[in-house]
């Protein structure tokens, strides 16, 4: 099910059934950045876009190399704790979400960006 938040960033009713994807994208090692993407089931079957056959392959990758995407306003804030794994709700962490639009198709991509990354830049900049 998707959140309401979800359900109105996508223009959807509320109670909408749909397609979740929350992968980690890991630098060193480590995760960096938390990821949810949703989209509504019949968004995706009248777009024809199979999500389950994505497999490993990045999402960001099929977006931006279909040229047909368009990508929609970039929208910053602290991604509340509880929407995130237990493993990594902390407050205050920044996330940005965007609407991708293909015809009948559309999706909504959340990255959370986590403490390790944080960490990994600060001592990358303390190198330097």
């Amino acid at each position: 099910m998707l959140r309401p938040d979800e359900c109105a960033a996508l223009d959807l009713p509320q109670g909408v059934q749909g397609w979740v994807r929350e992968v980690y994208l890991r630098g060193n090692g480590q995760p960096w950045v938390f990821a949810r993407s949703v989209a509504a089931k019949s968004s995706l079957q009248e777009g024809g876009l199979n999500m389950d056959e994505l497999g490993t392959r990045s999402l960001g990758e099929l977006l931006f190399s279909d040229q047909a995407f368009e990508r929609g306003a970039l929208q910053v804030c602290h991604y509340p704790p509880n929407w995130l794994p237990q493993a990594d709700q902390a407050d205050h962490l920044w996330a940005r979400r965007s609407r991708f639009v293909r015809g009948k198709l559309s999706v909504l991509v959340a990255e959370v960006f986590l403490p390790k990354l944080w960490a990994a830049l600060g001592a990358r900049s303390e190198n330097n």
